[in-house]
């Protein structure tokens, strides 16, 4: 039976991976995007080249309603999402004496709110089927916590939370819940970073490399898979040995 996995955020990046990996696969993907409406139309066309269907939602992961809306229109036009990504996120680097309210609620309402959002509107379908796989995408600053970026570290944290208590409670309805920390990846994200920071980054990985979008993909393709039936309420760590 056909698959569709929601991939949030994934005009770019590791949600654009994670698109390629899981249509390679054989996966209907809903391309759910915020701004970025031409990379989503276009990497959706690219997908069409698996034979397999691929839809762009734009959706605001933050807003409920909006969610809400684009899970229907994905239902209508995909069947019934049986793998959410939830990788769609903010980051922000600030002392942590200037972060402003209005950051740190932005902060929490697009990588937590979010993840909260899109559970709950595709979580009822996946309980009614007895059959789900939800993956959240955290960061090892989730796990570790990182200078200068407390809102984003304590957000990440959160989803390792929120992932572990959802996996406790939703097991018996054949669903599993884990989440990928992913460590120094070459994305836009980490675009600011200068050559020389990039360079201390790569010596401090003990596998001594940046970690590519295709390495935390493939992980989220195997968690999502048979193979992963047995794993549940887990945070897998890709970075390269990072923060061991």
């Amino acid at each position: 039976m056909k698959k569709t996995v929601l991939i949030t955020g994934a005009s770019r990046g590791i949600g654009r991976a994670a698109a390629e990996v899981f249509a390679k696969e054989g996966y209907d993907v809903a391309v759910n995007y915020n701004s970025s409406a031409k990379a989503a139309e276009d990497l959706c066309r690219e997908l069409e080249k698996y034979s397999v269907k691929a839809l762009p939602f734009q959706a605001d992961i933050a807003d409920k309603k909006a969610v809400e809306k684009m899970a229907a229109k994905i239902e209508a036009a995909m069947g019934a999402v049986s793998v959410l990504l939830t990788n769609a996120g903010i980051a922000e680097q600030a002392l942590f004496t200037d972060i402003t309210e209005e950051m740190w609620d932005r902060m929490f309402a697009v990588n937590v709110k979010g993840a909260y959002n899109c559970t709950q509107a595709v979580l009822p379908k996946m309980i009614q089927e007895k059959y789900g796989r939800i993956i959240n995408i955290s960061s090892m600053w989730g796990i570790a916590g990182a200078s200068c970026e407390v809102h984003y570290s304590a957000a990440k944290s959160a989803l390792i939370g929120f992932t572990k208590a959802l996996a406790k409670e939703v097991g018996l309805s054949g669903i599993t819940v884990n989440c990928v920390a992913p460590g120094v990846i070459e994305t836009d994200m980490n675009g600011h970073l200068s050559p020389e920071i990039i360079a201390e980054l790569k010596e401090e990985t003990p596998l001594n490399r940046i970690g590519t979008t295709s390495d935390v993909a493939e992980t989220v393709l195997f968690l999502a898979s048979e193979k992963a039936s047995f794993i549940t309420g887990q945070t897998i760590s890709v970075d390269g040995g990072f923060i061991l």
